[in-house]
């Protein structure tokens, strides 16, 4: 199994000299497994780059691709008009969410209708299937993929992607409890290899002014990824507001909490 985070910022997509580490695309990642099945997690500006490389495969030989949706804040799915392989007839894309199918449509239709964008979702001439997420695991192709609830504004979930024995679970957009930690996520995340985990403020951000935002810090992340024993934590969902310098200091700062941290760095791939 392979992994590439393709954007790891929240909020909004940034760019200058000062985030040329991490990166300024919003969220998206990519897992290819074993068989070759993609599976992308939210569609961020981070999924035009990947369109891009898919693009020339599409030509080839027909795309089968399946698209995990956490949430549909618009962070996570302002990449969608500017994905190619949704307009070509080769593209078959899976489409899951937590949401009914209707709604899951008329989320990311809105987002190309009227006066916002030249085309209408409805005249892409990719097939969408649109799946609602079951409660029990499911499979995508020899991986099985699994969610838990997270506490976020309109609601958001985490993904788990396991295949064979490797794990990673995919965290972002979650808000700490004010008492002690999410249970259920420490419960979900238990024994991964990777957790992918929101730091979008520090500590001090968010006490003075962030509560209630949806939004966790990096101590709060080594906290989950201690509890629940996981192998390496990748901070992410990075504040766009953040350098690289900044972000080297919480990545420092949390590595005294938990030794195995890491920052998601836009085109950083990982085998698992």
């Amino acid at each position: 199994m392979k992994f590439e985070f393709m954007g790891a910022r929240g909020s909004t997509p940034v760019s200058g000299e000062n985030i040329n580490k991490y990166g300024g695309h919003t969220l998206c990642a990519c897992i290819t497994t074993h068989e070759g099945d993609w599976i992308i997690i939210d569609a961020g500006t981070g999924i035009k780059k990947l369109g891009d490389q898919l693009e020339s495969q599409g030509k080839e030989e027909p795309l089968n691709l399946h698209l995990l949706f956490t949430h549909f804040h618009l962070d996570h799915i302002m990449g969608i008009p500017f994905f190619a392989p949704l307009y070509s007839p080769n593209t078959i894309l899976n489409i899951y969410a937590a949401s009914n199918p209707e709604d899951t449509e008329k989320n990311l239709s809105g987002l190309m209708a009227g006066r916002y964008f030249p085309l209408d979702y409805s005249e892409t001439p990719s097939k969408k299937i649109y799946n609602k997420i079951p409660e029990k695991e499911f499979q995508i192709g020899e991986a099985q993929v699994s969610y838990c609830p997270l506490r976020h504004p309109q609601g958001s979930v985490s993904y788990k992607i396991q295949e064979e024995e490797k794990q990673i679970v995919f965290a972002t957009d979650t808000e700490h409890p004010e008492k002690g930690m999410d249970e259920r996520l420490v419960a979900f995340s238990r024994g991964a290899d990777i957790l992918v985990y929101d730091a979008m403020f520090t500590p001090e951000e968010y006490k003075s002014s962030r509560r209630g935002w949806g939004h966790s810090t990096w101590l709060e992340g080594t906290k989950v990824a201690r509890e629940a024993g996981v192998h390496k934590l990748y901070l992410s969902h990075f504040n766009p507001d953040h350098s690289d310098k900044q972000i080297d200091k919480y990545i420092s700062l949390a590595r005294k909490k938990f030794p195995q941290t890491y920052g998601a760095q836009e085109g950083y791939k990982i085998t698992l």
